[in-house]
C-alpha cells in the first residue's frame, strides 16, 4: 500500500504557493503600507508618532480602508491625514499619500513587547512592535526620614520630605495639609514657598514642610496629614508633632490696669488675675511681695493648687499702707511663682492724706490767719 504523504505535501505546498501568490499579487497590483520605524522602545506614558506612506502601485485609483489591529486595552490611537481623523483614503495610480498614526502608551502598563498591525484592508499589513521599557504605574511617593518631632509650643518644626514621581511623564502636584485648628503650615519645594510643584518623570524633589503650632496649644501629640495629588495619583504622608509642656504665666488685674489709690494708714483690696499662658498646668502657685517699709500686703488665697493650661484664676491682694505715710506714689510688687516659672505685677499706689488730717490742717491754717488778724488789729496802729 502506497503512502499518501507525498500527495498531502503537494497539496499543502500548492495551497501555500497560491496564498503567497495571492498576497503578492494584491501588493504588486495595489497598495503597500510603509514606515521606517517598525520597532520602537519607549517608557510608560509615551506618545509615539508614526509617519506612514500609502503607496499605490496599481493602475487604478484605490480607495483604501485603514485599520489598526491588536491595540491593548487602555491604549488609544489616532489616524490622521490632511489635519483630519480618517478611516479611508484614496490614492491615485503611481502616487502615495501620507497618514499620521499616533499611539498613546498609558502610564500604567506592563513591561514588554506589544505587537500591532496597521491594515490596508484587502491589500497589505504593516507590522508594528512597541517595546515598553519598564513597568508603568500611576504611583507617586511622599516620604521623610523623620516624621516625628518634639518641642515646646513656641517652637517651629521643619520636616525634610521627598516627593518622587514614579510615573512615566512630568507631573504637576498640588500640595495640601490638614493641620490642627490655629496651626500654620507651609510647603517649600527646593526652598521656596509654594502650593504646587512640577516634577519630571522618575525624578524626586525635596520639600521642606514648616509647621508652627497655635500659641494656645497644650502639651500632647498631634498628627498632621499632608499629601501631594494630581489627576493620576495621590501620595500621602503623616507627620507628628509632640508638644512638650511649656510653663508661662501672667499676673495682672482683670482690667489690665495696675494702679490704685489708698489713704495713709488704711487698707485697700485689689483683685488680681493669674493667667496660665503656657501649655502645661501650673501647680502649687505661691505668692511673695516686695513693699515699702511698714506696709502690709496679704494674698487670699495665699496658694493656688492648680491652674490649667490656658486657664486663669482670681486672687485678692489686701494692701495696707503704714501710718503717717507721706502722700505720693509708691510701687509695691506682688510675685506669683512655681518651681518652673514666675510673674511679677508692679502696682502703682497713690497715697492720700486722711480726711481728719485734712480738716486739722484747715483749722490750723484758719487759726493762724485769725491770730495774725488779731495782732494786726491790736498793734497795727502803734
Amino acid at each position: 500500500m502506497k503512502s499518501n504523504k507525498p500527495n498531502l505535501r503537494s497539496v499543502l505546498f500548492l495551497i501555500a504557493l497560491l496564498f503567497f501568490y495571492s498576497q503578492g499579487a494584491k501588493a504588486g497590483n495595489g497598495i503597500i503600507l510603509y514606515t521606517p520605524y517598525t520597532y520602537i522602545t519607549v517608557p510608560p506614558g509615551e506618545s509615539i508618532d508614526y509617519t506612514v506612506e500609502v503607496k499605490n502601485y496599481g493602475s487604478q485609483v484605490k480607495d483604501v480602508e485603514i485599520d489598526l489591529s491588536g491595540l491593548p486595552e487602555d491604549w488609544n490611537s489616532t489616524l490622521k491625514a490632511g489635519g483630519y481623523s480618517i478611516k479611508r483614503i484614496a490614492v491615485l495610480p503611481g502616487e502615495k499619500k501620507t497618514v499620521s498614526l499616533t499611539l498613546n502608551v498609558p502610564l500604567k502598563v506592563d513591561k514588554g513587547k506589544y505587537n500591532l498591525r496597521l491594515i490596508a484592508k484587502n491589500y497589505d499589513v504593516l507590522p508594528i512592535v512597541v517595546n515598553v521599557s519598564e513597568e508603568g504605574t500611576f504611583k507617586s511617593e511622599f516620604s521623610s526620614d523623620q516624621i516625628n518631632m518634639e518641642g515646646h509650643s513656641k517652637s517651629n518644626f521643619n520636616f525634610s520630605t521627598k516627593l518622587k514621581n514614579h510615573t512615566g511623564e512630568k507631573q504637576l502636584y498640588s500640595l495640601m495639609a490638614a493641620p490642627p485648628r490655629g496651626w500654620n503650615l507651609a510647603f517649600k519645594p527646593n526652598g521656596r514657598q509654594a502650593t504646587a510643584v512640577e516634577i519630571e518623570a522618575g525624578k524626586t524633589t525635596n520639600i521642606t514642610v514648616e509647621v508652627q503650632p497655635s500659641p494656645q496649644v497644650t502639651s500632647g501629640s498631634y498628627k498632621i496629614p499632608v499629601k501631594a495629588t494630581n489627576k493620576y495619583s495621590t501620595a500621602e504622608l503623616e507627620l507628628e508633632v509632640v508638644i512638650k509642656g511649656s510653663y508661662d504665666m501672667e499676673l495682672t488685674t482683670p482690667t489690665g490696669l495696675l494702679s490704685s489709690s489708698i489713704t495713709s494708714g488704711r487698707e485697700k483690696k485689689l483683685e488680681l488675675l493669674l493667667r496660665n499662658t503656657g501649655s502645661s498646668e501650673l501647680r502649687n502657685v505661691s505668692f511673695s511681695t516686695s513693699k515699702p517699709k511698714d506696709w502690709e500686703i496679704s494674698i487670699e488665697p495665699d496658694t493656688i493648687v492648680v491652674v490649667q493650661a490656658g486657664g486663669s484664676t482670681k486672687v485678692q491682694a489686701i494692701i495696707k499702707s503704714a501710718d503717717k505715710t507721706i502722700p505720693g506714689d509708691y510701687l509695691p510688687k506682688i510675685t506669683a511663682k512655681t518651681p518652673e516659672v514666675s510673674s511679677t505685677a508692679a502696682i502703682r499706689v497713690l497715697v492720700k492724706t486722711p480726711l481728719l488730717w485734712g480738716w486739722l490742717g484747715i483749722f490750723i491754717i484758719l487759726g493762724t490767719l485769725g491770730g495774725i488778724y488779731y495782732l494786726f488789729s491790736k498793734y497795727g496802729r502803734r
